[in-house]
């Protein structure tokens, strides 16, 4: 018999907290019903004894400790799922938000799902073409990999996710059978028209699956959002196996939400007042994605999030970057001289990248390729700091063709225009081209074979 709790022990910020509880569970989905007969839901994140603490998901304004009652439903939360979730956009918590129906499946899913196991998963192969050079060429993006970008306020990091959207590539992915899924967490509202409208005016909408939660949205459904959209990819590629593309963007948000959360229980803040198990909770998040054995479908996960005060050591991207496998950084001095994408290509890397390309996936001079224009740029940095101390007239001629090497980088490989589409290809003989304004003798990373039948003399 399910029972019905009529009044509530006090309300704190966005929980509700309830005494003298039985036989409930951690998770649990709640119904509250107030005076005026609106309802709303909850979810169990505590149980104390006989206490529990219940995050309303539409806000505790209005909610009193006598105008609610309290039902226990005795399930998770979940989201039913089909197909037809495709092409559709969802608020944090799985309901539509596109003025259309909600999805009527008898398949429905735990958003809480589980970490894949590390015996189940199969290695990543196959690069992810996203037609940006600086991406596709130097930290190229693999089938079932877990690739960050670690971003800043007022940079071009929406431009950027919105492109890879539109670009992306999975050799042998087909329309039928790729997918992507893209989670916003406390995006203001112009940001959240323009990823609709740009899947939109780009006809990709089709094969595209958004769950929103805006900055005005209450922040237990913010919590919800990342969970919502992973348990919506596995869904289409372990039950219906399509390769699927997740981006998560601000994953910034979500952690501040976290900790919001966590001081309203009162609990043991950790460093800069984040909760202690930050870490655990975002490898929750982030070891979702991957390939199976026993399936044919893949997730590729890229988390978006802005490092706060540009600082890469503050604990949200320092922490995801143990847990994924390497990082996009973007330059916000780029982004300042109309760079775009600004991708700062020293400190990023993808950690995956050398077992898928190569003569089997991309083209037999990748590596190489790559290898040297780390190298040589790496020099560019060293010579930039020379030039400022002795003035850029009184440098050698090596030292100034390492500049024009570098200027040309920046201006021509780095930098492309947001709906330029460049395929392996191109990028690799782009970068072939500017490596070319260095003489030979300085390309000591490549083999002499791939000199002589790549080099422009």
């Amino acid at each position: 018999m399910k029972k019905e709790y009529l009044k509530l022990e006090r309300v704190e910020g966005p929980l509700i907290v309830l005494g003298n509880v039985k036989d409930v569970a951690y998770g649990e989905v709640v119904d509250i019903k107030m005076n005026n007969d609106e309802t709303r839901k909850g979810r169990i994140i505590k149980i104390d004894g006989d206490k529990v603490i219940i995050q309303v998901f539409e806000g505790t304004s209005g909610i009193a400790t006598d105008n609610s009652s309290v039902k226990f439903t005795g399930e998770p939360l979940s989201i039913p799922l089909s197909k037809e979730i495709l092409g559709r956009t969802f608020n944090g918590v799985g309901q539509p938000i596109d003025g259309m129906y909600q999805i009527i499946s008898s398949h429905k899913e735990n958003i809480n799902g589980r970490p894949i196991n590390p015996v189940a998963r199969k290695y990543p192969r196959n690069f992810i073409q996203t037609g940006i050079s600086s991406i596709d060429a130097l930290m190229t993006l693999i089938r079932g990999q877990k690739l960050p970008i670690f971003s800043g306020n007022g940079i071009a990091h929406n431009e950027l996710a919105v492109q890879i959207v539109k670009q992306a590539k999975i050799e042998g992915a087909t329309k039928d059978n790729f997918a992507i899924v893209f989670g916003a967490m406390g995006v203001r509202h112009d940001d959240a028209d323009y990823f609709v409208k740009s899947f939109q005016d780009s006809g990709v909408l089709d094969h595209v699956v958004m769950y929103i939660n805006t900055a005005d949205a209450p922040i237990v459904e913010r919590i919800a959002t990342p969970k919502c959209a992973l348990t919506a990819a596995e869904y289409l590629a372990f039950q219906c196996d399509m390769h699927v593309l997740v981006i998560l963007t601000d994953m910034t948000s979500y952690a501040e939400a976290l900790r919001e959360i966590s001081s309203a229980k009162e609990e043991v803040p950790s460093r800069k007042g984040y909760p202690g198990y930050l870490y655990s909770d975002l490898s929750t998040i982030y070891e979702r994605a991957g390939m199976l054995k026993s399936r044919e479908g893949s997730i590729t996960l890229i988390p978006i999030l802005t490092m706060p005060n540009d600082d890469i050591t503050h604990p949200i991207p320092d922490l995801t970057g143990f847990i994924t496998e390497g990082q996009i950084v973007l330059n916000r001095e780029f982004n300042q001289k109309n760079i775009y994408p600004p991708v700062d290509i020293l400190p990023s890397l993808s950690r995956l990248m050398k077992d898928g390309i190569g003569e089997e996936y991309t083209r037999e001079d990748h590596a190489d390729l790559s290898s040297q224009i780390f190298a040589a740029y790496s020099k560019v940095q060293d010579v930039k700091s020379l030039a400022q101390i002795i003035g850029e007239d009184d440098l050698s001629d090596i030292d100034k063709l390492y500049l024009e090497f570098g200027r040309a980088l920046e201006g021509r490989f780095i930098s492309q225009a947001i709906d330029e589409n460049r395929s392996i290809t191109e990028t690799l003989d782009l970068g072939w081209e500017i490596l070319s304004i260095l003489p030979v003798g300085e390309l000591d990373r490549m083999k002499t074979e791939m000199i002589e039948k790549y080099y422009r003399k």
